[in-house]
């Protein structure tokens, strides 16, 4: 009955979440999406459901190490992911936002072809890209 009882206000809470439209990605990063935590656990499971997503979705632009070096960019030089920093932030709202919504016509956002759980898997895939 406990369990029940603590689950449905993080329930709630993620769902607010969820529904709450998002600041646009800016140059730079947001800082209110600065303050966004990503609700999904880097496990195991989520890093390789990440990956492949990624595989799917990003690695024809961003390249198969992130370095913004894949074979179908056009226009402006994809973003170096595993870069510390990048040009529309770093934090994981900022990159949940850069794949929710695109920052550009180069860089569609994926908000139609994915669930916000399946975005987050992303997030956490991109951050294993980085040099410390």
């Amino acid at each position: 009955m406990r369990v029940v009882v603590l689950a449905i206000p993080a329930l709630a809470c993620l769902a607010a979440f969820q529904s709450a439209p998002l600041p646009k990605p800016q140059k730079g990063g947001s800082p209110e999406l600065a303050k966004i935590k990503n609700p999904v656990a880097a496990t195991p499971e989520s890093l390789a459901t990440g990956k492949r997503a990624y595989q799917r979705l990003c690695v024809k632009c961003h390249g198969p190490e992130g370095k913004g070096d894949g074979t179908a960019a056009t226009g402006a030089q994809p973003s170096d992911l595993t870069e510390a920093k990048t040009v529309y932030g770093s934090s994981d709202g900022d990159l949940f936002a850069i794949v929710q919504q695109g920052t550009s016509p180069d860089m569609e956002g994926y908000a139609g072809r994915l669930n916000d759980t399946e975005i987050w898997n992303i997030v956490n895939y991109v951050k294993t890209l980085r040099h410390p």
